[in-house]
C-alpha cells in the first residue's frame, strides 16, 4: 500500500453524518428542557419539540434510509448501509429515553410544585373516579369502536401516528372462539389531555387526565365477559414523504389531493408502545408493521408527547413562562405611504424582534392602491389562515393582475397550500405551480405601480424579499431577515424571476440575484475561491456564512480549500452541518456554532469579505445540495450600506459573540456548549435582539424555539 493511501485511510472521513448530524440537534434541543433556568412550561415545550422534530426525521429520513437498504421491501445485508441504520437507530433510541427520563424526574414534579397536576388512575380520589368513568360513557366510549381479530376482523388499517392500543383477553368471545387480541383506536376528535373540574381536585392548582389514561382505566368495560390479560397503547408512524411522477401527472393538484390520503398508510418506520407492553404483544405488532426489533421504542409515558403541548397552551400561569415580548414595530414611512418612504431608501426587517406586519401592509396596500396595476407573489408555506393570502385574493377581486406562484409540494402544507390555490383561482388570480420537478423555495413579492402622469407614465418595482416564509405563525418565532425596496434593478431582477417561473423560458442574464439551480452554487463557490485567491496573495479575507444546514459536498471542500490557503471561515449553522471544523491541515480555520434560542434560527445570510460584487446576501437557500439544484431559490445583495451594517450587527457578530445559547461543532462532530469564561460577562444574541429592538425589555433567560 502507498504511504499516501495509508494516511488518506488513517484521516478521519472528509464528511460527518449527515442523519447523526441532524440527531446532535435534537441533543441540543433536548438540553434546553435539562436547563433549570428555564421556566417550567418551556421546558415541557422543549420536550414537545424534539418529538415533533423526530417523527418527521422518521417520516423522512429514517424513511429514505430503509428505502435505500431495502430490496423489494426487504432490508438487504449491505454492510454499510446497514452499520448506517444502526448507528441512527442506536442514537435515536438513546435520545428518547434520555427525553422521558426528563419528562418523568425533572418536568414532571416541577409541574406537581407548580400546580398543575397529571392524575394517573392509581392516584384519583373517589370522586375524580366518578367523573372520569361518567366522561368516558359520554364522550368517549360512543366513539370508540374495538376490533377483535379473526379471520373476519383483519388486522384495521392504523392510521400514521395515532393514539391505538392492543388488548389481550382471556376466554371466548360471544360466538364461542377464542380471539385473542382486539384492536381499539383513540378518536382523533377528542382533546388528548382532559382537565378536571375545578371543584374535584384535592390538591391546589389544575388537575389533568391523560385520554389514554381513560382508555386505559375503563378499556375492561369494552369486553363484556372476557378478562382483559394485557394491554398497551401504541402509536405507528410512517413514511411520509409524498412522491406523483411528474412527468406523467397532467394537473398536479388533482394528483396531490389523492396522495394525501395515501400519506396516512405508508411504510411503517417506527413503533412506539408503552414501557410494560408485554413481549409478546409487541412482537405480534411488529409482525404485523413488518418492523424489525430495532425499530421498537418502549416508553416511559405517553406515546405522543408532541399532544402534552395542551397543557402549556391551557395554562394561564405568566410565571411559568418566558416574559412575554412584543417586536418592534418600524413606522418609518412617510405620511404612512409605504411606496412613498421605498422611493427614499430601502427598509430592513429583522423578524420576529420586528413585526413582520409591515410585510403585510406592504401587500394589503397594494391591494387597494389605484395606481398598482400588477401583484407577483411565490407562495410556500403560508397556513390555513393568512391575511396576505386574503389581500391577494381582494386585489385579485379589484382587478389587478395578480399571480401567485404556488409551492404545492411543501412538505406537510401540502392541503393549505392547495385549498388557498382554489380560493385565489376563484377570485380570479392567476395560480402556477411552479417548475414540475423543482420547488419553488424562493420568498419573494412584487408590486408593479404605474407612476407619473398620463403623458410621461411609468411602471415601477417595488419587491419584498426575505429568507423565511409569508407564514403568520411562524413570522412570530422564526428568526428571519426581509427586505423591501424600490431599486429598479434588483426589482427587475425579481419580475425576471416571476417570468421564467410561469412561462418556463430560460432566465436572462440577472443583474444582482443568485438564483438556483442554474447559478447559485457555481456563484458560491465562485466566491469562496476568491476569499481564498486573496488570502493567498497575504491579503485579509473572511468569510462568515448563517444557515440552517450545511451538507452540500462541492460547497463543503471549497472551505476546505479556503482554509487550507488561510481564509478565517465561521459558520453559523442551526441543524445538520457534514463539514468537520478544526481539522489540521483541512479545517483548522474554520469555526462552527449553532445557537439554540426562544426563537428557531432561520435565517440565511452570506458574507465574503472581497466579493466581486457585494459583500452581503441573504437568502432562502441552506447550503444543501436539495436548496442549490433541486429547488428554485434565491440570494440576493443588500445594496444599502446602512442595512448593511445593520445585518452585519443583527444577523452575525451577536452570534458570534454568543455565549448563552452557542454550542460549537468539534472535529468528531459532537458539540460543546460555550461558557463565559472568567470575569465574562453572559451574552445571549437573541436576548440582546429583543432588548434593542422590540417594545419592551425582556429579562435575559435562554428562550426558547418552536416546534418546526
Amino acid at each position: 500500500m502507498k504511504p499516501e493511501t495509508r494516511a488518506e485511510l488513517a484521516r478521519p472521513a472528509l464528511f460527518l453524518d449527515r442523519e447523526l448530524s441532524q440527531l446532535a440537534f435534537n441533543r441540543r434541543v433536548l438540553a434546553q428542557a435539562e436547563d433549570p433556568s428555564i421556566p417550567v412550561l418551556e421546558r415541557l415545550r422543549y420536550l414537545c419539540i424534539v418529538s415533533s422534530n423526530l417523527d418527521e426525521f422518521f417520516e423522512v429520513r429514517v424513511a429514505s434510509l430503509l428505502a435505500a437498504a431495502s430490496v423489494d421491501g426487504v432490508l438487504s445485508e449491505h454492510p454499510a448501509l446497514t452499520a448506517n441504520l444502526n448507528r441512527v437507530s442506536a442514537e435515536c433510541h438513546a435520545l428518547v429515553n434520555r427525553q422521558y427520563e426528563i419528562l418523568n424526574t425533572e418536568v414532571l414534579p416541577l409541574l406537581e410544585e407548580n400546580g398543575v397536576h397529571i392524575v394517573r388512575h392509581s392516584q384519583r380520589t373517589e370522586a375524580q373516579r366518578a367523573w372520569v368513568k361518567d366522561y368516558f360513557e359520554r364522550e368517549v366510549r360512543p366513539l370508540l369502536t374495538p376490533i377483535g381479530l379473526d379471520p373476519a376482523h383483519p388486522f384495521p388499517q392504523v392510521v400514521n401516528k395515532s393514539l391505538n392500543f392492543i388488548v389481550a383477553l382471556s376466554g371466548k368471545d360471544a360466538f364461542g372462539r377464542g380471539t385473542a387480541i382486539a384492536i381499539v383506536k383513540a378518536p382523533r376528535v377528542l382533546p388528548r389531555i382532559i382537565p378536571l373540574p375545578a371543584g374535584l381536585s384535592d390538591q391546589p392548582g389544575v388537575s389533568f387526565c391523560l385520554l389514554s389514561s381513560i382508555i386505559h382505566a375503563h378499556v375492561a368495560d369494552l369486553f363484556s365477559g372476557r378478562e382483559v390479560l394485557a394491554y398497551s397503547q401504541f402509536r405507528v408512524t410512517r413514511d411520509s414523504d409524498l412522491w406523483v411522477d411528474e412527468d406523467e401527472v397532467k394537473n398536479l393538484r388533482q394528483a396531490l389531493k389523492g396522495e394525501l390520503a395515501g400519506r396516512q398508510f405508508g411504510r411503517s418506520v417506527r413503533l412506539e408502545v408503552a414501557k410494560n407492553c408485554p413481549p409478546e404483544l409487541s412482537q405480534f405488532l411488529l409482525d404485523q408493521f413488518n418492523l424489525d426489533k430495532t425499530r421498537l421504542y418502549q416508553v416511559d409515558g405517553p406515546v405522543n408527547l408532541v399532544r402534552l403541548n395542551e397543557i402549556a397552551e391551557h395554562m394561564k400561569k405568566p410565571e411559568l413562562r418566558f416574559p412575554p415580548f412584543i417586536p418592534g414595530v418600524l413606522n418609518k414611512t412617510v405620511n404612512n405611504d409605504i411606496f412613498a418612504t421605498l422611493r427614499r431608501h430601502d427598509m430592513l426587517l429583522h423578524h420576529p424582534f420586528q413585526s413582520f406586519q409591515t410585510v403585510i401592509d406592504f401587500i394589503r396596500s397594494a391591494a387597494t392602491d389605484p395606481c398598482v396595476v400588477a401583484i407577483k407573489q411565490t407562495v410556500y408555506r403560508t397556513g390555513m389562515n393568512s391575511d396576505l393570502m386574503e389581500a391577494l385574493i381582494l386585489a385579485a377581486r379589484l382587478g389587478k393582475e395578480v399571480t401567485v406562484v404556488v409551492e404545492l409540494m411543501a412538505r406537510f402544507d401540502e392541503e393549505a397550500n392547495i385549498n388557498w390555490a382554489d380560493k385565489l383561482e376563484q377570485a380570479g388570480a392567476q395560480v402556477v405551480y411552479g417548475v414540475v420537478g423543482l420547488k419553488t423555495h424562493a420568498k419573494i413579492a412584487l408590486v408593479i405601480r404605474r407612476e407619473g402622469g398620463n403623458d410621461n407614465a411609468t411602471l415601477r418595482y417595488y419587491a419584498h424579499l426575505g429568507t423565511g416564509n409569508y407564514h403568520p405563525t411562524t413570522t412570530k418565532f422564526y428568526t428571519d431577515f426581509g427586505v423591501l425596496t424600490s431599486n429598479p434593478e434588483l426589482g427587475r431582477d425579481v419580475n425576471e424571476v416571476f417570468m421564467h417561473l410561469t412561462s418556463l423560458a430560460k432566465p436572462q442574464k440577472l443583474n444582482h440575484i443568485w438564483l438556483a439551480p442554474f447559478a447559485l452554487q457555481d456563484q458560491i463557490i465562485k466566491a469562496i475561491r476568491n476569499e481564498a485567491k486573496i488570502a493567498k496573495s497575504g491579503k485579509p479575507a473572511r468569510i462568515i456564512v448563517k444557515v440552517n444546514a450545511l451538507v452540500d459536498e462541492s460547497v463543503i471542500r471549497a472551505l476546505y480549500a479556503a482554509s487550507q490557503d488561510g481564509v478565517r471561515i465561521d459558520l453559523i449553522v442551526r441543524g445538520a452541518c457534514t463539514l468537520r471544523p478544526g481539522v489540521e491541515g483541512l479545517s483548522e480555520n474554520i469555526r462552527v456554532r449553532s445557537i439554540i434560542g426562544r426563537f428557531l434560527e432561520h435565517s440565511r445570510i452570506y458574507y465574503f469579505r472581497n466579493d466581486l460584487q457585494h459583500d452581503i446576501y441573504l437568502a432562502s437557500a441552506d447550503w444543501m445540495n436539495r436548496n442549490l439544484f433541486r429547488r428554485i431559490e434565491v440570494a440576493f445583495p443588500v445594496l444599502d450600506r446602512t442595512l448593511k451594517r445593520r445585518v452585519m450587527a443583527e444577523g452575525l457578530n451577536p452570534y458570534l459573540k454568543d455565549n448563552v445559547n452557542a454550542w460549537e461543532l468539534e472535529p468528531d462532530g459532537h458539540y460543546q456548549r460555550r461558557k463565559p469564561r472568567a470575569k465574562q460577562q453572559p451574552f445571549g444574541a437573541q436576548q440582546h435582539l429583543m432588548q434593542t429592538l422590540g417594545t419592551t425589555t425582556v429579562e435575559a433567560t435562554r428562550p426558547v424555539p418552536p416546534a418546526q
